[in-house]
């Protein structure tokens, strides 16, 4: 059996920009920030300065609880660059804040990823500043 893990430092990382540090910060403090419009209340994990749904702009900073469902994963084992360590599940994971997120799961063994399995945020660090989130399963559920 092969438990899926976190990633070991020296693969390549984002290089955070002037609008995604404050995300790329609050994941060094194991934060999931997400950013919310404040006019319609459209979520965007990625950066906006005019919201995409209703065009306004102003926008606040919101923390994530972390937890959501698994909506779809593959399993990769052949790496597309040599610092990978296979096997990985990348996955889209569907937050309970209404938000998805492209990220891995961790914590199980490939053949146990099921739609609908009940996941919770985990951070681990790529370098030394920036730290990825990753999802596990919640024990129990």
């Amino acid at each position: 059996m092969s438990t899926l893990a976190p990633q070991p430092r020296g693969i390549p990382v984002p290089n955070p920009s002037a609008r995604s540090q404050e995300y790329w910060d609050a994941a060094r403090r194991g934060e999931l920030t997400f950013q919310r419009c404040a006019t319609c209340g459209f979520i965007g994990l990625r950066a906006f300065m005019v919201c995409p749904k209703c065009q306004g702009s102003d926008s606040e900073r919101a923390t994530s609880a972390g937890l959501g469902h698994l909506y779809s994963w593959t399993v990769v084992w052949r790496p597309p660059y040599p610092a990978f360590v296979v096997p990985y599940a990348p996955c889209v994971v569907e937050l309970d804040e209404g938000f998805f997120m492209i990220s891995a799961v961790v914590g199980c063994e490939p053949e146990d990823l099921v739609a609908g399995m009940r996941l919770s945020v985990e951070f681990h660090d790529a370098s030394d500043d920036i730290a990825l989130a990753y999802f596990s399963p919640v024990a129990g559920v």
